[in-house]
């Protein structure tokens, strides 16, 4: 009878732990973050590819900051993944609709860039051992007062969907030039497009999909983000995607593209047309408001986003064009 007990009560300890260590996994893997609520819906758009899409808006805590697209590619051998959203949780939400599909392992991720609604949910995707690939273009960005701005601002904006103990997500393979790489069946195309939306761009073509995805050197159903754009290489960054000469793009916002050419175009239009009108108006020492004031904009007013963020462009390039002038 005492061998008996002995024998169940080291079953029972065995049983504890095992429950401690699934516990902690759990912890490991859901983090301290809120479950996300948006809609998520994938669409596939190859044989092997897929991609998710988020609002045509600016972030917000309705939308729990689900406002760029994210792509992921099942190979046979691992799943790749092409940027991770807004947050933690909507990358946790990412995982659990790649897990609708494909059992295989997550092992990579590829970033496009640093801006908080492409790279702020790359905790989930550490947490069931995925290594993380980025350009390293910007690796000082991490460690910036822009970046610590910028995250200050997402946690007022989205802080439950962070989590409390969330801090900028770090990067586990630094890439210095373009990569060609295999996973499975399957053979991949990393190409450093930037400067141009930033100085780390990056798109990846899944070569025998077809399928390019572009980050935020395109944009498709709404106006793009200037920022501290270089506009100028920018311009030639949508011609680097386009030589790919995919059958489908990916943007990093909008709808997906069947015909690339097409509809790369309102990014370049866009683009183009500030770098006009403000290239002018500096050419002509017309203070920027002036000129803002004077510019028809009716060609791109209709565009999500347009009112939220078009002043802020404009004036970006006025001062870019600015520079130029002065040959900086």
């Amino acid at each position: 009878m005492e061998h008996l007990r002995k024998h169940l009560k080291l079953l029972a300890l065995l049983l504890l732990a095992g429950l401690l260590f699934w516990v902690a996994v759990y912890t490991a893997y859901a983090g301290d973050w809120a479950r996300s609520s948006v809609p998520m819906q994938v669409q596939q758009v190859g044989p092997h590819t897929y991609y998710v899409q988020g609002v045509l808006d600016e972030a917000t805590r309705q939308n729990q900051g689900f406002i760029a697209n994210a792509g992921f590619v099942v190979t046979g051998d691992g799943v790749v993944v092409f940027d991770t959203l807004g947050s933690p949780a909507l990358g946790e939400q990412l995982i659990a609709q790649i897990r609708k599909r494909t059992r295989e392992p997550i092992k990579l991720v590829i970033l496009s860039h640093f801006h908080a609604d492409h790279f702020y949910g790359i905790p989930a995707f550490k947490a069931v051992g995925a290594q993380v690939w980025a350009n390293s273009g910007i690796r000082e960005y991490l460690h910036s007062d822009a970046a610590r701005e910028r995250l200050a601002e997402r946690k007022a904006l989205i802080g439950p969907w962070l989590g409390k103990a969330f801090t900028l997500p770090t990067v586990d393979v630094w890439l210095d030039s373009d990569v060609d790489f295999q996973m499975g069946q399957l053979h991949f195309r990393l190409r450093h497009v930037g400067p141009a939306h930033t100085p780390e761009d990056t798109a990846l073509l899944v070569v025998e999909d077809g399928v390019l995805y572009s980050g935020d050197v395109v944009y498709a159903g709404r106006v793009p983000f200037i920022g501290d754009a270089d506009t100028r290489s920018w311009l030639k960054a949508i011609d680097k995607v386009l030589a790919l000469q995919p059958k489908v793009m990916v943007p990093g916002h909008g709808p997906v593209s069947r015909d690339p050419v097409r509809d790369a175009t309102l990014t370049r239009d866009y683009i183009t047309f500030l770098r006009t009108q403000m290239g002018q108006a500096a050419r002509d020492f017309v203070p920027f408001d002036e000129a803002y004031a004077k510019v028809d904009w009716s060609k791109f007013a209709a565009e999500p986003t347009f009112d939220v963020a078009n002043r802020n462009n404009a004036y970006n390039v006025y001062l870019q064009m600015e520079q130029e002038l002065l040959g900086k």
